[in-house]
């Protein structure tokens, strides 16, 4: 196969700047945490490599800023090949797509971000590309219009998708491969901090950086972008030092408290409770009493709350657990509401 290039950016995609790019591993093997996936991903590049073969499709899901896209852009490096990455959302209909794959090199990588906002045409489209690397075009309307089977040169197509469920089943199962992405532990998070402290030009005791890994809510997305903004602060208002205590101050500053949740996540816990008496309550209610989406919460808040037992899904609606009112102080000093389950 051809050596690496740089990744072509297409549709609405931006290239990361040179922050994130330094930041972001260029290879699996830089790569902290997530073992599980980093292990089976590199079992099929090298068996697919010791085949002479083009590695499979692969569906990668989880929360927002877990990795998949790093692993999306770390894969076509460890197999020396090239990179293609679009967006769900911006392919509307079947043209959208077929530059993509009309301009594919033999095992190159298609990266195709929230895949689950495919329309359903993009989709069937897609299915033939994926199983036999062709596509069909249809040319003219009506009683006149003709097929062309178009050949297409092997590829591999890796999707990522915060929402898996979304995704059709003949699309899923069409993916050799599926990899779910996890929250990190605190400890993973620490050695990201003082890795992307140390290309920043941060020194940092390990104190500091467990406690921004503790408050960067299991991502190193989150944990990232927080060192950047202890980076602004101390350079503001430290004259460029950095310690714990300098630390807390500046996430306190942005409201992120020591679970890791930020004034939005204490916003959606306080609703439930002083507007709703904690629960149940439907989604769409919550949304609607937050000027908020529905997907925002479900996609952006829940995840990280749900697995931290503040809040739990039952039949009824979302209720807040024990924990959940005790990380907000229990219900408001002389407020009334009883509860009836």
């Amino acid at each position: 196969m051809s050596s690496y290039r740089e990744p072509t950016i297409r549709g609405d995609e931006e290239p990361p700047s040179g922050e994130d790019r330094a930041l972001r591993p260029t290879r699996m093997a830089d790569m902290v945490g997530q073992r599980d996936v980093y292990e089976r991903l590199m079992i099929a590049v090298d068996a697919s490599q010791k085949r002479g073969e083009v590695l499979g499709h692969i569906l990668l899901d989880g929360p927002p800023g877990l990795g998949k896209t790093t692993f999306a852009t770390c894969i076509p490096r460890e197999l020396g090949t090239t990179l293609q990455i679009a967006s769900g959302a911006a392919l509307a209909a079947p043209k959208d797509l077929l530059p993509y794959l009309s301009n594919a090199a033999e095992g190159s990588v298609l990266f195709i971000d929230e895949i689950h906002r495919l329309p359903i045409a993009v989709e069937e489209f897609l299915y033939p590309a994926m199983e036999d690397f062709r596509i069909d075009i249809t040319l003219g309307d009506g009683v006149a219009a003709r097929t062309i089977n178009m050949p297409l040169r092997p590829f591999t197509l890796v999707g990522a998708t915060t929402r898996p469920g979304l995704l059709s089943a003949p699309l899923r199962d069409r993916f050799q491969m599926r990899e779910h992405l996890d929250f990190y532990p605190p400890e993973d998070l620490a050695e990201i901090v003082r890795r992307s402290a140390a290309k920043l030009s941060m020194p940092m005791d390990d104190a500091t950086a467990d406690e921004i890994a503790q408050r960067s809510r299991g991502t190193p997305r989150l944990a990232n972008n927080r060192l950047r903004w202890i980076r602004d602060y101390s350079t503001s208002r430290a004259e460029g030092t950095l310690d714990l205590a300098i630390a807390r101050t500046a996430l306190g500053m942005q409201g992120i408290d020591g679970l890791g949740l930020d004034g939005f996540d204490r916003r959606y816990l306080e609703t439930i409770l002083r507007v709703f008496g904690g629960g149940p309550v439907g989604i769409e209610a919550i949304a609607h009493t937050m000027s908020s989406a529905t997907d925002t919460l479900e996609d952006d808040v829940e995840p990280f709350l749900l697995r931290c037992e503040l809040v739990v899904r039952t039949p009824r609606g979302r209720k807040l657990t024990p924990r959940g009112e005790e990380h907000l102080g229990g219900f408001p000093a002389g407020g009334s509401q009883t509860r009836l389950f």
